[in-house]
């Protein structure tokens, strides 16, 4: 091996493909149109900046740079650049997701690292924030994100089969009225399928708020003819269009979710030191759209009351 101390302040090594140890490749998000661009770059000009993780023996376990070695495989490139963290596994994760500015890790892969800290590794949620430094509240978010996941989602995400932004921005918000079990169907039934994130927002709608025989087309596979009747229906059975009918879900779900917390806010079982840094930040942010929400909310009652 040769080393090459300019390009890093740890050393960097010519390592070869079949002595790096992959086990973290699954807590890193595919990202294919990224990956292809990167692939030419890399035909036309090598690999400039060097994957970096951590030695543990004779094998360099890689943390960061798993595009890079894709494109490696791909091109029929047997060596690559490798910075070295040095041999503990807790400093390395703890090093990337401090992160430089090249590293930028998506949230899912955070909460990933983090849950990997505290399940595999055994740190607690103040060592891992003093490690990262970062506030417990940064770590039991998502440590708190990850626990939401289920293995089908999780297996889904972090293969490319499912696009995380739907499952962020779209079916999240359904999580509060609909169990686990459906949303993992909904996710089973669409996974690989390359829908666009309207197209899933759409079929979403009608999966969790529409009749048993939309959901029904859907987990059979009829994505076109759901899609179909979503674009041809021009109204609920009560008069109401479909933007209007989402709509009043919304404030039903709102009203239901004050009444819940209200009742719920004072039970001595809510005291976990997880669960207070995570209330904090929630309420907080609930705070700070208090004022703007309740004059919406106000106008929206008196311009209806006009009707």
């Amino acid at each position: 091996m040769s080393t090459h101390p300019e390009n890093a302040p740890s050393p960097v090594m010519d390592v070869e493909l079949s002595h790096l140890d992959l086990r973290y490749q699954g807590h890193r998000l595919p990202q294919p149109r990224l990956e292809q661009r990167l692939l030419s770059e890399v035909a036309q000009a090598g690999i400039r900046q060097p994957l970096q993780g951590v030695y543990r023996g004779t094998s360099a376990i890689l943390l960061d740079g798993f595009k890079r070695y894709r494109c490696a495989r791909r091109l029929h490139i047997r060596t690559v650049p490798f910075a070295s963290w040095g041999s503990d596994e807790v400093s390395g994760i703890s090093q990337l997701l401090r992160g430089s500015p090249h590293q930028g890790l998506h949230l899912l892969e955070q909460a990933r690292f983090v849950d990997e800290l505290k399940s595999q590794h055994g740190l607690g949620i103040a060592e891992i924030a003093q490690a990262l430094s970062r506030s417990k509240a940064w770590v039991s978010l998502r440590l708190g994100l990850i626990a939401q996941l289920s293995a089908t989602a999780r297996e889904a995400l972090f293969t490319g089969a499912f696009p995380v932004y739907s499952y962020l921005y779209s079916l999240r918000r359904f999580r509060r009225v609909n169990s686990q079990a459906e949303i993992d169907q909904f996710i089973g039934a669409l996974r690989g399928k390359k829908l666009s994130v309207r197209e899933i927002e759409g079929l979403a709608h009608g999966f969790f708020r529409g009749p048993e025989s939309f959901r029904q087309e859907i987990l059979q596979g009829n994505f076109g003819l759901a899609l179909q009747h979503i674009q041809q229906a021009p109204s609920d059975p009560d008069s109401c269009s479909e933007f209007e009918r989402v709509f009043l879900h919304d404030l039903e779900v709102t009203d239901k979710a004050m009444h819940r917390v209200m009742t719920k806010s004072l039970d001595p079982r809510l005291q976990s030191r997880a669960y207070l840094a995570q209330c904090n930040l929630l309420t907080a942010a609930v705070l700070s759209r208090a004022a703007a929400f309740l004059k919406t909310l106000r106008h929206l009652h008196d311009h209806t009351g006009k009707t």
